[in-house]
């Protein structure tokens, strides 16, 4: 199996979160001269100018980072996108936002049981949500909020306009489920 793969693949699953040198250790079970031949050699082939991505290391994480000199052109990514719709992700994670705010970055992991880091990066851009302040947890994450260009992209006059949260035990009446798909016939 080609580790340099392997390394490139899991990078990118991770994305902006990176990896660490002990996690990659750990992940790809080698030593540490294997690992740095295999950076050594995916950084190189990323030094080719066709390619549109490098390799960094960015505080004590392994990143796969996009390449300065594209700047322009993502950045007419980004404008473009902030007149499209939003996707799914985005819309579920800020419906977390808006109905716990504030609320940090992990606990939104929590509750969509993904990363979400992209997803926050790009409604900050939107400026549908933004940074309230820091958490007192261990770290001072920061802490996430809507804005009020939110609440006039959805038509609301304020976040206690939010349809009421309907518990799914309420929503789903199990004895009545029950009974109409399992009961003898």
């Amino acid at each position: 199996m080609d580790l340099v793969g392997v390394l490139e693949g899991l990078l990118f699953i991770n994305g902006s979160a990176g990896l660490s040198y002990d996690e990659l250790l750990e992940i790809l079970n080698i030593d540490e001269i294997k690992l740095k031949e295999l950076i050594e050699e995916l950084s190189s082939s990323y030094s080719n100018p066709k390619r549109g991505i490098k390799l960094e290391i960015l505080g004590n994480k392994l990143k796969l980072v996009t390449k300065p000199e594209h700047k322009s052109y993502y950045q007419t990514l980004v404008q473009k996108e902030e007149t499209s719709t939003l996707s799914t992700s985005a819309l579920e994670t800020l419906a977390i936002i808006a109905y716990n705010a504030p609320i940090t970055r992990i606990q939104i992991d929590e509750i969509r049981g993904v990363d979400s880091s992209y997803i926050l990066r790009k409604l900050l851009s939107k400026n549908l949500i933004y940074e309230v302040g820091k958490s007192d947890m261990p770290g001072h994450p920061n802490l996430y909020s809507t804005t009020s260009q939110f609440l006039d992209y959805f038509g609301l006059s304020s976040i206690d306009e939010l349809p009421e949260l309907v518990p799914v035990e309420e929503m789903l009446d199990e004895q009545d489920l029950f009974e109409s798909k399992y009961k003898e016939k």
